[in-house]
């Protein structure tokens, strides 16, 4: 019931062809149970897509369904939100709701979650398109180091022996090329032109409304003080010169204004925020309703979910559509204790359910990025081999559950404390060992945990 966050989703079909069962399916590979949170957050992401479909005067009016989820901490509330927005491609972000603070208040303001949504998605946009034209980059970067390497020599006036000229140097050149791509030309030292970077970008002012919204270039207000396209000569090798080069040709060709246009569209699109914490900006139990502050933090996010135009450094966001899942234990408030505006807001409601000693089996074992696959994989890179037997998985499942019940429930993350320790002779030994193999069974693990189950305060700060 927890998702480990390793490697990317698998190659897949076109996301307006996933239809839920498809969508739940490949979660399934991330997630253990879970069904009710992961059929919502799958019926949730199929509606952009068939709003997407609609005519538009028809599709502005159709609102995202958003979510909250109730469960403690570690059954996976963010992770399936996080695995859904990579599934889609989407701009995603997580929050914390209690780290906001009503307007007039020193902190962060609710508007700041969006133009943090817009700088992933000005990311997650510039980096496909590096993808698209690294190729070009690259072979750009490689003409420039062979003009330092063999400079162009002037023609000669007489035709043939112009000719004959050209010819020896495009042959020479590309010999060169040859070695420069087979790595033979890594450590020779070449002189190239750099951007100066001693001088100062821009200055942020931190104002009540942010540090987003004053971020000042001095380049562009005093052109004269601050000459934009200075450079420098600076020797390096030909390996750094070429990464340099790239990064600067990669620049050249990306169009910022084209980057920042389509972010845009993405985060009002398909933007995923998911609002962590929201319980702690409820209500609590014994009071006649919640404090002003939490409630003024309320009534801030109210016009951001239910569809604002938020400016930010790349332009205007409507908020319209954005899905905004809200997560939260609600152990001593209840979703009902937000105001009922903000509930509003929220339609659909998925309780995620605890974890049992079986389903810590499963989440060892089941998932294709699962813990013990991940430590044998590190394990690996030291030429040990890891073998785990099926008692040694129920003792680990069985201890895991055991502290959770008798010390905080802190969920799956429990399983990452418990293998630290259980792994922590063969980890630091690692490449030493002289048996490469090494089998992890019941025996160990009790070996392994003995003098914490026996001091049950010891558990409590160790594990």
């Amino acid at each position: 019931m927890v998702i480990y966050l390793s490697g990317e989703v698998e190659p897949q079909a076109k996301l307006d062809e996933l239809t839920p069962k498809q969508i739940v399916a490949e979660l399934d590979k991330y997630v253990v149970g879970q069904k009710a949170a992961k059929r919502a957050v799958a019926i949730a992401l199929r509606n952009r897509i068939r709003r997407q479909k609609l005519p538009q005067e028809l599709a502005q009016d159709i609102i995202p369904k958003n979510i909250i989820m109730i469960g403690s901490t570690g059954v996976g509330k963010t992770e399936i939100a996080r695995r859904l927005a990579r599934l889609a491609s989407s701009p995603f972000l997580k929050v914390e709701a209690s780290k906001f603070t009503e307007v007039g208040y020193v902190g962060r303001d609710v508007e700041s979650m969006i133009r943090d949504l817009v700088e992933i998605a000005v990311d997650l946009v510039r980096a496909e398109k590096i993808e698209e034209i690294a190729d070009k980059a690259e072979l750009n970067a490689e003409e420039r180091i062979l003009d330092i390497l063999l400079p162009p020599t002037k023609a000669s006036s007489e035709s043939g022996e112009q000719t004959e000229a050209n010819e020896q140097f495009q042959r020479t050149r590309e010999k060169l090329r040859q070695q420069l791509r087979e790595g033979r030309l890594n450590s020779r030292i070449i002189e190239i032109e750099t951007r100066d970077r001693s001088l100062p970008a821009g200055i942020e002012i931190i104002t009540p409304q942010g540090i987003e919204e004053m971020d000042i270039n001095l380049k562009e207000m005093l052109p004269g003080l601050f000459p934009g396209n200075r450079t420098k000569k600076r020797k390096m090798r030909v390996d750094e010169a070429m990464e340099y080069l790239i990064s600067e040709e990669e620049q050249k060709l990306i169009d910022m204004e084209q980057i920042s246009k389509i972010a845009l569209e993405r985060v009002e699109n398909s933007g995923i925020i998911f609002l962590d914490e929201i319980d702690k900006i409820a209500g609590r139990e014994g009071n006649h309703g919640p404090d002003v502050s939490r409630e003024g933090v309320q009534r801030d996010l109210l016009p951001i979910i239910e569809g604002t135009t938020v400016n930010t450094r790349y332009g205007m966001v409507r908020t319209d559509h954005i899905l905004f899942i809200a997560a939260g234990a609600f152990h001593v408030s209840k979703p009902s204790d937000l105001i009922p505006e903000l509930q509003g807001r929220f339609p659909i409601r998925v309780t995620l359910d605890p974890l049992t000693k079986e389903d810590f089996k499963r989440i060892l074992t089941e998932p294709k990025n699962s813990l013990i696959r991940q430590y044998k994989a590190l394990m690996e890179t030291e030429g040990i081999t890891l073998e785990f037997t099926e008692c040694a998985i129920e003792e680990i499942a069985s201890f895991a559950y055991s502290v959770n019940q008798t010390t905080e429930n802190i969920g799956a993350r429990r399983l990452h404390t418990v293998m630290e320790k259980i792994l922590d002779e063969i980890s630091f030994e690692g490449s030493d060992l002289l048996e490469k193999t090494q089998v992890i069974d019941a025996k160990y693990v009790r070996k392994m945990l003995a003098d914490i189950v026996q001091n049950e305060d010891l558990s409590r700060y160790i594990l």
